[in-house]
């Protein structure tokens, strides 16, 4: 008869594992059973590799459905890794037991398509499905038995005087050193939790969990056949009280398994952080500090003294005092309060409680600061060259090396310099995952530091591991992906403005395969657009790649013409679309109005044809007449004295408040100091405001208010104290001019006695 021992276990628990081992080590099983997907058990050899640090995790995923797939998180004090690594140290086999993922997935398929085709049925009463009983279960109603079910261990936990469960399975189990014994009362524990728990009747995940617990006795059931006789059974404490004997008979378990779906799947490595650890992923299980886990695993003696220690070299680093003395007296604080809670050793709670009044004075900002990178941690695993990898996947690993660009993790900034040859080629690799929708980098803005300077951001994210895979079906290197996946996307696009952004995104990440597809495509696009809004949204992309072509190396003679088609045709249509808008249609023709400015302003093209344009719009009403009007001033094509003139005749007594208020918005949006050191233009704008009636100044003031909300936060303290020290307008407005009201005299004399 084959020996069966079950040890339940808590996933990426230190204790757990610590005490696995040493149970596996006593125990000396000839087989080594594990709560995993059986789909990824030809890869755990690899778990050998001295290539491989955790974390790490094993995804399942299936080829033709890659949005459907798995991940199986491990760390290095997780328990079922530290089992795998005993079994692999002695050549012990070693096995998944979990329900397959080929099945698992082809029901999350089956249950999504069910979902969109049917409505969901209506919740049976949970209050007429179970028993009667006088048990604790008995007083839980639906909101507490649906609590009770996503955390069983809560009842446990507020027995023994905890409001947490993730703290009371931490005191209880993780921080124990050797306890081999522990497993036996966690078996216990969790047979007595099942019988209450089952008793509200079955949850909404009944079913699946059923079918698992029966496939991992099929295959303890398979293991006794082959004639293993010490068969160790490592699984997550829930199970146990399913996996110990008496068994379900066989006909039993097969009836839940039959007719199962089933999805072609493969199995991979990929690295893991802490950060994705700390969520609930995979099978469901995540932790809330894998830091301070690890601290757990590695420190057995010491532990507050060690992780004070650590939180206080972090300090220091970020130049905040924290000495010896304060170590040593938060050390203290944290064995009192355990103490006074009647816990064997200070666990975080206790722990960060010290460090927040001792090493932080009391403040919890510093604490945000300790949470991400010692509680959390910022550690990131490594697979071996070994693992299966998509040919697209083993290119960037290459290009990644040599650039030098090792994925982390962390949060890290990065400016490149366009003018050396590797930071080209790494702007040039970055921009085309973004292609490929594998956003490792994220620009950013490097203004001041020159054309050839680029800004990025870069987070490694394993969930990029799908993506690589995904993406592979473009082609077998970062390049020609890229380079397919463009000319792929550019087909189905039907406008200029994001057919022109694309090329940019193109050029940027100097895929010259794919240019002259997309050139051809715009070049056609562009000869029968007749939207002036969407040539003018077309024009900065194609601008910018014409300006900054030297600086990233890039051939633009093939975009020249398109750029002078587009600005002339622009300014051809551009009076015609201006007419008749209402206000938020000028707003938005506003926005396309200085995009265009400062395109070509920036190419240095076409300004006469365009400058002329604005002669013309600036001539009219409303906000875009006024724009057009500050942007000839700021130019120079229009001296002040005439812009003052125009500004009179906007805001006189003969134009309607609302749009005298929007030619102001238009000549003063974004910037104050003109109206700071014009007195002219502030004397004029003044007396305006002035003789606006009550009822006229409160219907106005929204928009005044927007027009004043652009300036910044100096320029408008600087009107708000002159108009406070009473300067409204300027000496030479007050003093009387003799010499002008003569030379009118003349003209009145006629006008009267004609």
């Amino acid at each position: 008869m084959s020996e069966i021992q079950i040890f339940g276990i808590r996933h990426h628990g230190p204790g757990s594992a610590r005490s696995l081992r040493q149970a596996l080590t006593t125990m000396q099983p000839d087989i080594v059973l594990v709560e995993g997907p059986p789909d990824g058990t030809d890869a755990l050899s690899l778990i050998a590799d001295p290539q491989m640090e955790p974390p790490v995790a094993l995804l399942i995923y299936a080829p033709d459905r890659l949005q459907q797939a798995a991940f199986y998180p491990f760390a290095q004090f997780s328990p079922e890794w530290q089992a795998i690594q005993y079994a692999l140290s002695e050549q012990t086999e070693v096995r998944f037991i979990d329900l397959p993922q080929m099945h698992q997935l082809a029901l999350q398929v089956e249950s999504t398509e069910s979902e969109v085709e049917q409505p969901e049925p209506a919740e049976p009463d949970v209050e007429e499905r179970r028993p009667k009983t006088d048990q604790a279960a008995d007083q839980a109603g639906p909101d507490e038995a649906a609590l009770i079910r996503c955390d069983p261990l809560r009842w446990l936990a507020q027995a023994a005087g905890y409001s947490d469960s993730e703290r009371w399975w931490e005191q209880l189990i993780e921080q124990r050193q050797n306890s081999r014994d522990v497993f036996v009362a966690i078996a216990e524990a969790m047979t007595a939790l099942r019988s209450e728990v089952e008793a509200l009747g079955p949850g909404p995940d009944h079913s699946r969990e059923a079918q698992r617990e029966a496939y991992m006795r099929k295959l303890m059931r398979q293991a006794q056949k082959e004639g293993y006789e010490k068969i160790a059974v490592v699984c997550g404490a829930w199970h146990v009280p399913a996996l110990q004997a008496p068994w379900p008979a066989v006909k039993h378990d097969n009836a839940l398994l039959k007719g199962l779906p089933k999805l072609k799947v493969k199995a991979t490595w990929v690295p893991w952080s802490y950060g994705r650890l700390s969520n609930r992923s995979g099978y469901g299980a995540g932790i809330a500090s894998p830091g301070w886990y690890h601290h757990l695993w590695h420190h057995s003696d010491a532990i507050a003294a060690r992780w004070l220690t650590q939180v206080a070299q972090l300090l220091r680093e970020k130049e905040i005092d924290a000495s010896s003395a304060s170590v040593i007296e938060a050390v203290r604080l944290a064995e009192a309060l355990a103490a006074l809670r009647d816990r064997p050793l200070p666990g975080l709670d206790e722990l960060n409680e010290a460090t927040q009044a001792v090493l932080c004075f009391g403040e919890r900002t510093p604490l945000r600061l300790i949470h991400q990178q010692l509680i959390v941690g910022e550690r990131l695993g490594q697979v071996p060259a070994a693992s299966p990898t998509v040919p697209l996947q083993q290119d960037l690993q290459r290009l990644q090396k040599r650039l030098r660009l090792k994925p982390e993790a962390t949060q890290k900034q990065l400016t490149l310099d366009l003018r050396k040859e590797t930071d080209l080629a790494r702007s040039h690799l970055l921009h085309r995952l973004t292609l490929l929708d594998i956003d490792w980098g994220t620009p950013l803005d490097t203004s001041g530091q020159g054309t050839f300077k680029e800004g990025w951001q870069l987070q490694w994210e394993p969930e990029f591991a799908i993506a690589l895979i995904d993406a592979a079906r473009w082609g077998n290197t970062v390049e020609a992906a890229a380079t397919a996946r463009a000319v792929d996307y550019s087909s189905a696009l039907e406008n200029l403005p994001a057919l022109t952004q694309l090329l940019d995104r193109v050029i940027l990440s100097a895929l010259g395969d794919a240019i002259a597809p997309l050139m051809t495509q715009l070049q056609a696009m562009a000869a029968v657009a007749s939207d002036v809004v969407h040539l003018m949204a077309a024009l900065p992309s194609l601008a910018k790649i014409l300006r900054y072509s030297s600086v990233r190396q890039t051939e633009s003679e093939v975009i020249q013409p398109v750029v002078d088609g587009l600005i002339t045709r622009i300014c051809i249509g551009l009076p015609a679309a201006c007419a008749s808008l209402d206000n938020d249609a000028a707003a938005a023709m506003d926005e396309h109005l200085m995009a265009t400015h400062r395109a070509v302003k920036l190419l240095q093209l076409h300004e006469d044809d365009w400058f002329a344009v604005l002669h013309r719009l600036a001539d009219r009403a409303g906000l875009l007449a006024g724009r057009c009007c500050r942007l000839l001033l700021d130019d120079g094509r229009i001296s002040a004295t005439e812009a003052a003139n125009r500004l009179q005749f906007a805001l006189s007594t003969a134009a309607e408040p609302a749009a005298a208020a929007a030619w102001l918005e238009g000549f003063l949006k974004g910037s104050g100091l003109l109206l700071l050191h014009d007195k002219t233009i502030w004397g004029v704008i003044d007396r305006w405001v002035t003789a606006l009636s009550p009822h006229v100044f409160q219907l106005l003031l929204p928009l005044l208010r927007r027009t004043f909300s652009s300036f910044s936060a100096s320029e408008r303290r600087q009107m708000g104290e002159r108009v406070r020290a009473g300067e409204t307008t300027t000496p030479e407005e007050t003093a009387f001019d003799c010499d002008r009201a003569d030379a009118v005299l003349p003209l009145m004399s006629e006008l009267l006695l004609s």
